[in-house]
């Protein structure tokens, strides 16, 4: 498993140029099934717009990328939308621009930016999250310890915790840092916890832009 982006949840955004409206809606698909169906449902909900192109990209190498201009003159809405989900290297992800004509032409490259913007404009809104390999690891530690184990790993995503004959940790770490945090708990608690590799979870945290 490696590392991906994806847009954060659904998301619907509004813009007006020129009297023409543009309704941009977004959301995940992890197939081309469900980017499918989730553009249908938008065509069906607005069966009178002048126009409701598409695009998505499928897949954790993004494999499965299509643009449709619906109508309008080739090239200037369904690929112009698609290369700002790849321009933000983000996969799993589908998106309708719904236009209802306003009564004055925009030319073919006012039509690019019109539709390039409606997906920008979005995608700022609802953000993006990246999907990332996160290693389960078990911390088996005796009561005595739990009161700095229960402050000290505050800082980490605690799956699940458990209270039997000792204090059972289940700690989410960056696949690329167990080996640091088993050294930093060695040292932290003079070595007097077992310590535990368990399964490898796809995790999902948000993703901050440089």
């Amino acid at each position: 498993m490696s590392n991906y982006l994806v847009v954060n949840a659904y998301s619907e955004n509004e813009i007006i140029i020129d009297r023409s409206r543009f309704i941009c809606y977004m959301d995940r698909a992890e197939t081309v099934d469900e980017a499918q169906a989730f553009i249908n449902k938008i065509k069906k909900k607005h069966s009178d717009a002048s126009h409701n192109c598409s695009c998505y990209i499928v897949g954790q190498n993004k494999l499965h990328q299509k643009a449709n201009d619906d109508g309008e003159p080739s090239g200037t809405a369904g690929v112009p939308m698609l290369e700002v989900l790849k321009k933000n290297d983000i996969t799993d992800t589908v998106c309708v621009v719904t236009r209802y004509f306003g009564g004055i032409k925009l030319g073919a490259g006012g039509l690019i930016r019109a539709y390039g913007s409606a997906v920008s404009d979005n995608l700022k809104k609802v953000g993006i999250a990246i999907r990332k390999p996160m290693q389960v690891i078990e911390v088996i530690a005796e009561y005595s310890l739990s009161g700095l184990l229960d402050d000290r790993l505050s800082d980490y995503q605690i799956k699940n915790k458990d209270y039997l004959e000792k204090v059972y940790y289940y700690v989410i770490v960056d696949a690329d840092a167990v080996l640091q945090f088993k050294d930093w708990l060695v040292n932290l608690t003079s070595n007097q916890v077992t310590i535990n590799e368990m399964e490898t979870e796809l995790c999902e945290v948000p993703y901050i832009q440089d």
